[in-house]
This record gives structure tokens, sequence and C-alpha cells, in this order.
């Protein structure tokens, strides 16, 4: 399969955008008294064990629809501002290089083979929400295409190559997720979006060394 990248560069491109005011309309619904309690009954994504339903007649089962919408809901501000902020700093780039329609699709499959992932290794009892499946596939494609691509990071004092930072951030993930800590985030959510993002990007031929 063939990629075709956009013609040129922008800020701001039209899936990036989207998705970020997408998502502080739900993180704002989410966060309304009445309102909120409904969309997360609904919309955030409960284990299967809990019952699997078709019509929305009840709440906290799964329902299909789950598997895209816990992606667009958020449970604090921390949470929000930092996925939406990787969202655009890595996912600009992708979706200069790749396109609006490829990179699209990748976040979406990103974000769902990052769930069912979770739920699958983990068994987890416990819904949920947030885009960091979808982000953690954009930033393992940020760092296969742009491996020597330095960053400048607030919490590590000098430069570090995007290569490395993905291999050391992965590597914590997996040690977060088969430490047990009950930290209430979900690691291997994060490591099934970068390991269903590996596989894209290898079954796409999407470039990758570019920088």
């Amino acid at each position: 399969m063939s990629y075709q990248p956009t013609t040129q560069f922008s800020l701001f491109p039209p899936a990036v955008k989207h998705l970020l005011v997408i998502n502080a309309i739900c993180f704002v619904a989410l966060m309304t008294p009445g309102i909120g309690e409904i969309i997360f009954a609904f919309f955030a994504m409960f284990p299967w064990e809990r019952g699997i339903g078709i019509f929305p007649s009840e709440p906290f089962i799964f329902y299909p629809w789950q598997l895209v919408t816990y992606m667009f809901l958020h449970g604090g501000i921390g949470h929000i501002f930092f996925n939406l902020f990787a969202l655009w700093i890595f996912g600009t780039a992708i979706e200069n290089t790749i396109g609006t329609r490829r990179f699209t699709q990748y976040y979406f499959l990103t974000g769902i083979g990052a769930g069912i992932l979770h739920f699958l290794i983990t068994g987890s009892g416990v819904p949920v929400i947030g885009a960091s499946g979808a982000v953690f596939g954009i930033l393992l494609a940020f760092g296969m295409m742009f491996p020597n691509r330095e960053l400048f990071l607030l919490f590590i004092p000098v430069p570090i190559k995007a290569k490395y930072f993905v291999i050391i951030y992965g590597a914590f993930e997996l040690f977060m997720g088969v430490s047990s800590l009950q930290t209430g985030i979900a690691h291997f959510a994060h490591l099934g979006g970068m390991v269903v993002g590996y596989f894209l990007i290898k079954y796409w031929r999407l470039p990758t060394n570019l920088y």
C-alpha cells in the first residue's frame, strides 16, 4: 500500500484540528453535572464481562461504539492537556507526512486496538477513557519516521533523540504494566497503541527514517 503526503506543512492540519476540538467539546460535556454521568455510563469503554449490549438501554455495560467513543473522554485537566498537547506536537508532523486520510485511519485503529489489547491482557474490570492509546501510537510513529529528531523535554535536562525516547517510554510502560502496580493508568492500552501502530506502519509501508 502507498501513502499520500500533504503538499505543504500546516500547523493545525485538518484531522489534528478536528480531534482537538471534538475532544475539548466532549471534555466540557463530561464535566457538566447531570450530562456527564450519562455520557460516561454509555460512552466510556466498559469491560465485556459486565455485559454486551446493542441498543443503549442499560448503562455500565459494553457497547460496540465504546471502542471509539472512549478515546474522546478524559478524567481531568491534566489528563486531557497532556494527551492533546502530544496529539498536536507529534500528530501534526505525522499528518503532514502521510496525509489526513491515512493519519485519521491510523489514529482510530491504534486507539481501538489499544482498548481491545488492554482488556485482553489485563482482564481489568475497570472502565477505560482517554486518547492515550492512540497518542502512544502517534508517538511510536514519530519515533519511527523521525528517529534522529531531537526532543527537548521538561523532565529531561538534555535533548534526546526521538527513537531513544520512544524505546525508554515503551520499556517504562511495559515495566509498569507487568509490575501490577495499581496506578489507575491503563499501561497496556498505551503499549497496545504502540504495537498496533508498528504493524500498521509496516503493513501500509509508511515512510520511516526520514530524519
